[in-house]
């Protein structure tokens, strides 16, 4: 039987993946014109908010264990200012920043979620930090799929259940024998879990 700390980290891997999914699941609905709007500067686009998760990514995940999360070559604000080519430069940029969260999180052993890193030199132990950077990435993700949602309005498709949808999704869960699963097995397609 694999120990908690084995669990809690495949936990962590499913959640941070999640996160990844909805993000992308949202920034396909809209088309490159729409990734870049923003309200005026009150509100940050969607391709300011990749720009500021991408370099907070390569931030906290490069060296994870060994050096301070918020490195000295991170120029923080000036990931508020969208300055991508276009639609695959934002990609690439997203698609890099994941690459560096998921192989930290691929290179790390269960034992190790005890142990302490820094961040502008405040201690936590690895688990906090994961907490730390899940709870940061699914505000971040939450504003995209918000920006995307209002301006897709009624072309919007969800990436959960959809309204209206809860009683039959309900109780096709309900039909399965119970059982210990994850719940986002169920959410995403198997090549992104």
């Amino acid at each position: 039987m694999p120990s908690f700390e084995s669990e809690l980290l495949t936990n962590y891997q499913k959640q941070f993946a999640y996160y990844r999914h909805l993000g992308a699941g949202a920034m396909a609905q809209l088309s490159e014109e729409q990734l870049f709007r923003d309200d005026e500067a009150r509100s940050n686009s969607v391709a300011v908010i990749v720009k500021h998760l991408a370099g907070n990514m390569h931030s906290r995940w490069t060296d994870f264990l060994t050096t301070d999360g918020e490195k000295p070559w991170r120029n923080r604000d000036q990931e508020f200012e969208a300055d991508f080519a276009n639609r695959a430069a934002l990609t690439a940029a997203w698609d890099a920043g994941w690459a560096v969260l998921e192989g930290a999180l691929n290179d790390l052993a269960p034992e190790q979620l005890h142990d302490i890193v820094y961040i502008r030199n405040e201690g936590h132990l690895v688990v906090e930090a994961l907490n730390r950077q899940l709870a940061h990435y699914a505000y971040h993700v939450g504003q995209i799929v918000l920006l995307a949602k209002q301006i897709r309005g009624e072309a919007w498709e969800s990436l959960s259940v959809p309204r209206g949808k809860s009683a039959t999704y309900n109780a096709r869960k309900f039909s399965e024998e119970k059982g210990r699963r994850n719940f986002i097995d169920g959410l995403m397609p198997p090549d992104e879990k």
